[in-house]
C-alpha cells in the first residue's frame, strides 16, 4: 500500500506556520515570548491546526530547527570541501563543527530554547544522534583514534547551545575568536588522539 500523502492544505499550513513562526521568532529573539496563539495567529490558521501539525510548543520548535539546518545537512551529505566526503577526516571534522558551531551562533535563542526543553539536555535530541554519528564515522576514519565514539560526544559537548550562549552573550568572545579556538583545539584531540597508537 503506497504510503499516504499529506493534504495540499495541511502541508500548505504547516508551511505558513513554519514561516510565521520564523519571522516571529526572528524578531523577538526569544522563544519564550512566543504563544502557539500568536503563531496561529500570524499564520493565519487556528491554534488546533498548530497542534495537529507539531503536537506541542517543543514539536514546533524542532521542526523549525530542522528546516533552518536543512542547507547545512545537505552541504554536509553533499556539498564541497571542507564539508564533503573528499575533504580529509582530521579537517572534515574540524569542519563539521566549526559548522555547527556558526549555525548556533546565528541560531542561538532558538538552538538553546530546542536544547533546554525536555530533557534538560540534548543528547535524546534526534538531531543530537545524527551529529554524533556523523561526526563519529568521520573520527573512525583517523588512523589509530581510540574511542572514535566518546571521542565524537566530548568535541559534540564543545558546540552545546549553552556553551555557545555563554561564551559568545556573557563573555562577549568575538564569533572569529571562538572558530579560531575551536578549531584549534578539535585539532589537538584529533592528532593527539591521532598519534597516540
Amino acid at each position: 500500500m503506497p504510503e499516504r500523502q499529506p493534504r495540499k492544505d495541511a502541508a500548505r499550513n504547516r508551511q505558513a506556520v513554519l514561516e510565521a513562526a520564523d519571522a516571529l521568532f526572528t524578531r523577538s529573539g526569544s522563544a519564550e515570548d512566543l504563544t502557539m496563539a500568536e503563531i496561529a495567529t500570524a499564520a493565519g490558521v487556528g491554534k488546533g491546526t498548530l497542534f495537529r501539525a507539531f503536537g506541542d510548543r517543543a514539536g514546533l520548535l524542532r521542526a523549525l530547527y530542522e528546516t533552518r539546518l536543512e542547507p547545512l545537512r545537505e552541504a554536509v551529505t553533499a556539498g564541497p570541501p571542507p564539508l564533503g566526503t573528499s575533504t580529509p577526516p582530521r579537517e572534515r571534522a574540524v569542519a563539521l563543527l566549526d559548522a555547527m558551531l556558526c549555525f548556533k551562533l546565528d541560531n542561538r535563542p532558538l538552538a538553546l530554547a530546542l536544547e533546554e526543553s525536555g530533557s534538560g539536555g540534548p543528547y535524546g535530541a534526534e538531531q543530537y544522534g545524527r551529529w554524533h554519528a556523523l561526526l563519529r564515522d568521520v573520527l573512525e576514519q583517523v588512523p589509530g583514534l581510540p574511542h572514535p565514539g566518546f571521542t565524537a560526544h566530548a568535541l559534540l559537548s564543545v558546540v552545546r547551545a549553552d556553551l555557545v550562549e555563554h561564551l559568545a552573550g556573557r563573555e562577549g568572545v568575538p564569533r572569529e575568536q571562538l572558530r579560531d579556538r575551536l578549531a584549534d583545539y578539535v585539532r589537538g584531540v584529533v592528532n593527539r588522539g591521532g598519534a597516540a597508537r
